[in-house]
């Protein structure tokens, strides 16, 4: 199991052994910068802050109890990271308009999706979220790229689970307006 494994590494880490934090930032990077990324919006930030949560959580390996994942623990390190950063340099954030959704229906998406090959799926869905406002795109990657519980989610942002649940649900509303508008 992923967690036995990554415990096995954070006990080497804990005695010296930093190769074997190598293999935990590896194993994890992908979805820290990902996480980092829907809320910094920005390549560069994105990647600086990712960094420096993988510093932190290397500073703080002491403190991981294994109460959570340790994926868990690290994305709200990374979650954290970057809603300081964000915060710190001003960034604004955006919406996209979410009564464009109201006129549009899930019949229309699905017949045509299902006519796609993966990797043009794969590119329609990313394009679609990447117009999602930052939380509900973080939120939708967690739950359905990374597969992460609503607790797991809850751990990571500090949201309530009932908000977790709705902006989920609205966060796919638009999802699928997008879907029909870029179909």
């Amino acid at each position: 199991m992923k967690n036995t494994e990554d415990q096995v590494y954070i006990d080497q880490v804990k005695k010296g052994d930093l190769a074997s934090y190598a293999f935990l930032v590896d194993r994890y990077k992908d979805m820290a910068y990902t996480i980092a990324m829907k809320i910094m919006r920005n390549a560069e930030d994105a990647e600086d802050a990712a960094q420096e949560s993988f510093i932190k959580a290397y500073q703080q390996l002491h403190r991981f109890e294994g109460k959570s994942k340790f994926s868990t623990w690290l994305y709200t390190i990374v979650y954290r990271t970057s809603i300081t950063r964000l915060q710190k340099n001003g960034v604004p954030a955006f919406s996209i308009d979410e009564e464009t959704g109201d006129s549009f229906t899930y019949d229309h998406t699905v017949p045509q999706m299902e006519h796609m090959h993966a990797q043009e799926q794969s590119r329609f869905i990313k394009q679609a979220i990447s117009k999602l406002p930052e939380m509900e795109g973080l939120l939708i990657t967690l739950f359905y790229m990374n597969e992460n519980t609503v607790k797991e989610i809850e751990d990571i942002t500090g949201l309530s689970s009932s908000n977790i649940k709705v902006k989920l649900f609205r966060a796919r509303k638009i999802l699928e307006a997008e879907l029909r508008f870029l179909l």
